[in-house]
């Protein structure tokens, strides 16, 4: 039996690795099996449809731990979908059968081992042929389309079908008459275990993050003439059910908040458009058992236009850092590490993600915060090398670079060991591209143009002394000069700067195509001329104020996205209504309050922001915020998962908030979600069409200006992991 049950695991993985490989051109993908969400849908005996509740429920009963939008996920697509299909034979195994877009929802939150324990012995693509085995059961993990139905009856229809019993869970909710069409055939009905919408078509890419998997819908929705193409409602229609399976499987209904539109142009009026068709969705869900009849959380939807710095300023995270500055695939980097014999350095390919406790520790910490640990929690561990001491007493202080060394001789912390010294190696790489790509004076000036302690002199001045510049610096620094200085790029002053910067006309179409995005009037150019009017009106020279009272930090940790003001001022109910509209306008005003003050899962803790003092901006000055610290032992090493340690201090938040970007997030716009669940002890959940690092997003920009670009075809997923 154990030689059998051994042979079913190999079997599964070499099955699955198989499939996965087809799937992602990048096998990195392989590493991460992940998460979904539910609301079901079942088929009984007399074959007639009905909702079925869910068996968990996204608010913790009173003394229960506190979980977080990814492992609600993962506990669903586990335990509700596979789960549920174990019969008295608890020991039978089962295939599990996915699409191309369920088998992206599935790797998000569960790895091999996750739906192995759950009985599935194999995994297959659904449109790929597949070995008749009828002495076993299948699990079907599907999207309600019309050629998946059809694919599905021909698998069990007829005298020989392909397994002995179907279950069937579909990604997101199923048209009547495809529910028909299965119910029409007679051969298959007895065969159907479970039919069931487990609403879980997004995918989640963090604790707190998801995305809708649509890369393209700045071009898709932003491009000139975007309008006129049919993948514009496709693409907003499509991200609407996919935003609202969250909602579903949650079972959260939200208010509904939408960025009003400053014109008529049909872009300024997407997230209005997208706003009205989440709502349609939502309402339709009222109909499932126990789900909500009035409002529980908050959904504010948003697109690049309020903030157009976050996607191309400096971030000085070690995460931001890593994808910025690093050659990165993804998550995964290669690397040189010392040889353990003594030899030449050999490469190592690493991946970032949320399992590796040192990464978790330090990816929303100041890369110099960073590197400081990494060098105390290499001190700690030479501590207990003898010859480490000896060299102390001596007086020799010892480099990052000489603790690696002698660590790597502890074989009683191998593991822990290795991941530190990766973190070494990678923050070092880090910090010489800063020291030598002089990106700190870049940096500060960027801060400084942003916070109003900058003008064009100093940009002048910054491009005449630094030629040497990497070109997409300098082309960073100029979009970040015409957001707030709009006025300096009209008529021939955009081509004199751009002659400066050494920049060609390509790269300048960048910052002429932001206007694009920026939701205000057009005004349009003289043929040849560069000109560029975010917003006529606007006579302040800086973008945003200083965040009074913040804990004291690390010099060029100034910046903040917008989005953290936006999300505080919704909580303290000073949200512009004017500028923000509500979906729910028949809700009642108590409803409304309840859900800023977060009263149904009475919170104890306050939501208001507490009254801020100025910022020192020294460059050592303290440690990370708290909200940054780990959740685990001070060598950043913890035995419990990371989904578990993440919850043990919030076991009761208010109600959650989402915010919902269109056209992409940014990693600080990620960081500031995990920090304002602290601070406000609220779970703010950030979604988007995808995530960005800044390369990602000014090539997004060029191409807004490209013919057709608005009907190219999709460009395959590459999942990215944090």
């Amino acid at each position: 039996m154990i030689l059998l049950i051994g042979i079913s695991i190999c079997k599964l993985s070499h099955t699955y690795m198989q499939f996965l490989y087809s799937i992602y051109d990048d096998a990195d993908e392989i590493t991460r099996l992940s998460s979904s969400s539910t609301s079901h849908l079942s088929l009984p005996s007399s074959t007639n449809m009905s909702f079925s509740d869910s068996e968990s429920s996204s608010h913790p009963r009173d003394g229960a731990d506190y979980k977080f939008f990814r492992q609600i996920s993962r506990d669903r697509l586990l335990h509700e979908m596979l789960g549920s299909t174990k019969t008295g034979d608890s020991k039978a195994w089962k295939i599990l059968i996915m699409d191309r877009v369920t088998v992206k929802v599935m790797s998000k939150s569960c790895k091999m081992a996750d739906i192995t324990d759950q009985g599935i012995s194999l995994v297959e693509e659904l449109f790929k042929r597949r070995e008749p085995m009828p002495g076993m059961d299948a699990i079907y993990f599907i999207q309600p389309s019309k050629e998946n139905i059809v694919m599905f009856l021909s698998d069990m229809s007829g005298r020989e079908p392909l397994y002995r019993k179907a279950y069937i869970f579909f990604s997101s909710t199923i048209p009547k008459e495809l529910v028909n069409h299965i119910k029409s055939d007679s051969s298959v009905l007895p065969r159907i275990g479970a039919l069931r919408e487990m609403n879980m078509e997004y995918f989640p890419i963090d604790n707190q993050g998801f995305l809708t998997d649509h890369d393209q819908a700045l071009q898709t929705l932003y491009a000139e003439n975007a309008e006129n193409s049919r993948h514009f409602n496709i693409c907003l229609n499509m991200m609407a059910t996919r935003i609202a399976t969250v909602f579903a499987s949650l079972k959260e209904l939200p208010f509904v908040r939408y960025r009003a539109a400053k014109s008529t142009a049909p872009r300024d009026l997407v997230p209005s458009k997208l706003a009205a068709a989440i709502w349609d969705c939502i309402s339709k869900f009222k109909a499932i058992p126990n789900f909500p009849q009035t409002e529980t959380c908050e959904l504010l939807i948003v697109d690049r236009s309020v903030d157009q710095i976050a996607p191309i300023i400096h971030e000085w995270t070690y995460d931001a850092m890593c994808h910025d500055l690093l050659d990165m695939e993804g998550n995964k980097h290669v690397i040189e590490v010392p040889s353990k014999t003594g030899g030449p350095p050999e490469k190592k390919e690493i991946v970032l993600e949320d399992h590796d406790p040192v990464w978790l520790e330090l990816r929303h910490t100041h890369i110099a915060d960073a590197s400081e640990r990494l060098h105390e929690k290499m001190t700690n561990f030479a501590s207990k090398n003898k010859a480490a001491q000896m060299r102390s007493k001596e007086g020799s202080e010892l480099s990052t670079r000489d603790l690696q060394k002698i660590v790597q001789a502890l074989p009683q912390y191998g593991e822990q060991v290795d991941k530190l010294s990766t973190h070494v190696e990678i923050a070092g790489k880090i910090n010489r591209i800063i020291r030598d790509t002089g990106l700190r004076d870049l940096g500060q000036l960027e801060q400084d143009l942003v916070f109003g302690d900058a003008a064009a002199k100093d940009v002048i001045n910054f491009l005449r002394t630094n030629q040497d510049t990497n070109p997409e610096n300098k082309l960073r620094l100029l979009m970040i000069y015409a957001t707030v200085y709009p006025e300096k790029f009209e008529g021939d002053k955009g081509v004199k700067l751009m002659q400066l910067a050494k920049l060609s006309p390509v790269d300048m179409k960048v910052i002429s195509n932001m206007q694009l995005i920026a939701g205000s009037p057009e005004n349009k150019t003289k043929s040849g001329s560069f000109s560029l009017k975010f917003d006529t009106g606007k006579t302040k020279q800086a973008n945003r104020k200083d965040r009074s009272g913040e804990e004291e930090t690390w010099q060029l940790f100034r910046f903040y996205p917008m989005l953290e003001e936006l999300l505080e001022k919704l909580v303290k109910g000073d949200l512009s209504k004017s500028d923000y509209l509500c979906m729910n306008q028949s809700s009642h005003k108590e409803e409304e309050s309840e859900s800023r003050t977060g009263s149904v899962r009475k919170s104890s803790a306050p939501t208001a922001v507490p009254e801020r003092k100025a910022t020192p901006h020294s460059m050592r000055s303290r440690r990370t915020a708290t909200w940054a610290r780990p959740h685990s032992s001070d060598d950043g090493y913890s035995s419990d998962s990371v989904l578990k340690s993440a919850s043990l201090d919030l076991k009761k938040l208010g109600q959650r908030i989402f915010v919902f970007i269109i056209g992409g997030a940014t990693r600080s716009e990620l960081r500031v979600c995990h920090k304002l669940t602290s601070s406000l002890r609220r779970e703010v959940v950030l979604g988007s069409t995808s995530f960005d690092d800044p390369p990602q997003y000014i090539t997004k920009l060029k191409l807004l200006s490209e013919k057709d670009i608005a009907g190219a075809p999709a460009q395959p997923f590459k999942p990215q992991y944090w």
